[in-house]
């Protein structure tokens, strides 16, 4: 099984951004294809439209692709956001492909207190709906926030968020696209004038 990850980088107010899509197979965690993509937006910092502004430069990075993968997870929301529709659900019904959204910090919803260990997981809730799930990678660690972006079920998303992890909190396909993409970011927003070592 091949998974994609992405991931988008820029300064909080800059309008240039970059992104990163990395294939994996899922059995090895070895990365199959890399491909970076960079590109000006016109579509202003609103929080919670965040998809609108940072999907056409993703986009690019994932059209490069040439690898055919399974599903793409993707660093953000899928259900779990305000209005149900996170760049995960974006970008996957924009690329007709099954989307996760792995994220690190909650947008919405609540859920109960967590075990410990890894592999625990509970429902998130907003409105009283279920939109994701808390789901504990590592033992003790903070959960990352699990939800469906597009053709796949929450069971479904949490299965792959930690059959994807290794001994890291971030599943490896998200955490190599984040690797990635911010070392395109740094090596472009290099000075000229800053001396290069040998």
């Amino acid at each position: 099984m091949l998974v994609a990850g992405a991931d988008i980088s820029y300064e909080k107010h800059d309008n240039h951004l970059y992104a990163a899509a990395v294939v994996v197979e899922l059995a090895s965690f070895k990365i199959v294809e890399i491909q970076l993509a960079e590109g000006d937006v016109d579509f202003p910092y609103i929080p919670g439209l965040l998809s609108f502004r940072e999907s056409p430069i993703l986009l690019k990075a994932l059209e490069k692709i040439q690898t055919p993968f399974d599903v793409l997870a993707i660093d953000g929301q899928g259900t779990a956001h305000p209005r149900g529709f996170g760049i995960a659900s974006h970008i996957g019904l924009l690329a007709d492909v099954p989307t996760v959204g792995i994220a690190k910090s909650i947008l919405v919803g609540t859920h109960e207190p967590l075990e410990e260990c890894c592999g625990s997981w509970k429902p998130l809730v907003y409105k009283g709906k279920i939109v994701g799930a808390a789901v504990r990678t590592q033992n003790g660690i903070e959960p990352v926030y699990v939800s469906p972006g597009h053709k796949i079920d929450l069971e479904c998303s949490i299965k792959l968020a930690l059959s994807c992890t290794t001994k890291y909190r971030i599943p490896e396909p998200t955490r190599l696209a984040h690797i990635e993409v911010n070392k395109l970011r740094l090596k472009k927003q290099k000075s000229p004038c800053e001396p290069t070592l040998f």
